[in-house]
């Protein structure tokens, strides 16, 4: 993609993580069936344990709903740019953009953190009271703590880019000429209805999800 790569390839490549992460939040609900009995104090602790030991996942989540809710409006920029602006203009235009994309996600990405964290023990504590025996909870701390599993999960975000980077290296060619003609055709339909030229609406990504900027902000979010 010609102009603001960040924002083009970080909207395909956290589009994607949405995705996978909606999935399973469906496949596995998080809202217990029914009223359980009380867990022992015994149970608490292990579940707490747990909850310390899951602290970066929890946080990986407020980072891909940071990202996914400016991912489209990263398109729609990246889209207008390249079309409507003119060449002599676009760089200059495009480093404003990417700055106001950084400062939204400073601003908001460490909001999104600090909440889930507070949002956790209460939200997918009683569901581990509930589902998980004391043995199933010790077995599962053993292997969060264990050395390989460790070594596993500070490679995963490596893992991540470098197979998104692949990812859109090996696609970009097919997706930005449907991602083009996506954006005229619907253009034109908008126009044909009265609204005039489509533009890139500074408010189309859903509100409640709204975080970060899909690259450097992502990364700030993370410190």
């Amino acid at each position: 993609m010609t102009f603001l790569p960040q924002l083009a390839r970080a909207a395909l490549i956290t589009t994607l993580a949405g995705a996978c992460s909606l999935a399973l939040a469906q496949s596995t609900p998080l809202t217990p069936a029914a009223p359980a009995a009380p867990a022992s104090a015994a149970k608490k602790e292990l579940v707490q344990k747990l909850l310390t030991l899951q602290q970066s996942g929890f946080e990986g989540l407020s980072r891909s709903l940071a990202e996914q809710s400016v991912a489209q409006m990263g398109q729609q920029v990246g889209a207008v740019l390249q079309t409507r602006i003119a060449p002599e203009q676009r760089e200059a235009l495009a480093k404003e953009i990417q700055a106001e994309f950084n400062k939204y996600g400073e601003d908001v990405g460490p909001l999104l953190r600090d909440r889930v964290l507070k949002l956790a023990p209460g939200v997918v504590g009683p569901v581990l009271e509930e589902r998980l025996s004391e043995d199933d909870l010790k077995q599962v701390i053993t292997a969060l703590e264990s050395s390989g599993f460790r070594k596993y999960m500070q490679l995963t975000p490596e893992l991540q880019r470098l197979l998104g980077q692949k990812l859109v290296a090996e696609t970009q060619s097919q997706v930005e000429p449907k991602l083009k003609t996506l954006e005229q055709t619907l253009s034109k339909k908008l126009a044909a209805a009265g609204a005039g030229p489509a533009a890139a609406p500074a408010g189309s990504a859903p509100a409640p999800k709204a975080a970060a900027a899909p690259k450097a902000a992502a990364s700030n979010a993370k410190k």
